[in-house]
């Protein structure tokens, strides 16, 4: 993939949720919502202070992390469709 988020965004890949209930009723495609689990597959260098240093991201590529439900910028790269967001937009890290 030829893409780099800038600055403090991250390059998101959504987990799929299951079919199923834990009842064992199947949820219909019209019925699910999107997933607010994903997979960091890029990220940017950090966010800048105001005299220039870089702030570190929090997230590495390869973390499975959980984000709000109106967070991000849905894209479609290759053919896969992804989500940009800033890495403020992130609640947490699953471990």
């Amino acid at each position: 993939m030829a893409f780099k988020p800038l600055h403090d965004r991250v390059l998101v890949r959504r987990v799929e949720s299951d079919d199923t209930t834990k009842g064992g009723l199947i949820i219909p495609e019209t019925a699910k919502e999107k997933p607010q689990e994903g997979e960091v597959i890029a990220t940017g260098e950090g966010a800048r202070k105001d005299s220039g240093e870089l702030i570190a991201m929090a997230v590495k590529e390869g973390d499975k992390i959980l984000f709000g439900k109106w967070s991000g910028t849905e894209v479609t790269i290759d053919g896969e469709e992804y989500l940009i967001m800033k890495e403020s937009d992130i609640l947490g890290v699953m471990g």
